[in-house]
């Protein structure tokens, strides 16, 4: 018989769930109703997490995840784009997944993204740049920009052809 993992919460937030299980940190982005798109307070919240997880000597590795099934994540949230770009509670643009995404490749720990269904944009760029991604069956991967006339404005394009080849 099985033992239910018990979770225990590291940091409540309101756009994430950051929990704590036997040397585990699990970062799952809990936007369901937008498929898991990131907003400038998602990507403040996640970059707060990694920050604390770098610090923490208890956490030896890192899962990124996605609420639900449906999606890890759809790149950024376009409810929230303006003309300067992704508009904080606060009203200034921005977004700071670049932040997280450089974050994501220096912290000293391995990540873990574990993608279930949509990772698109800049959600497909977040598993890329972890060391390692665990796709479930219904996982969905793809660059929306190609098909509008646009391009990935990250490095993740540019980062999955150098670790590819």
């Amino acid at each position: 018989m099985s033992q239910k993992r018990e979770w225990k919460t590291i940091k409540e937030y309101q756009d994430i769930l950051f929990d704590f299980y036997n040397g585990i940190a699990k970062i799952t982005i809990n936007r369901p109703r937008y498929r898991n798109a990131f907003t400038p307070k998602t990507t403040s919240e996640i970059s707060d997490a990694l920050y604390y997880c770098r610090e923490c000597q208890d956490i030896n590795v890192i899962v990124l995840t996605g609420a639900v099934d449906k999606a890890f994540c759809s790149g950024g949230d376009m409810h929230v784009k303006g003309h300067g770009g992704y508009i904080g509670t606060d009203g200034v643009p921005r977004l700071n997944v670049l932040d997280v995404q450089k974050q994501i490749r220096s912290i000293p720990k391995p990540v873990i993204a574990m993608v279930n269904g949509y990772a698109i944009g800049g959600g497909h760029v977040l598993h890329v740049v972890c060391d390692l991604t665990i796709a479930s069956e219904n996982a969905i991967f793809g660059q929306t920009g190609p098909r509008v006339g646009s391009f990935d404005a990250g490095f993740g394009s540019s980062y999955l052809a150098r670790i590819v080849g």
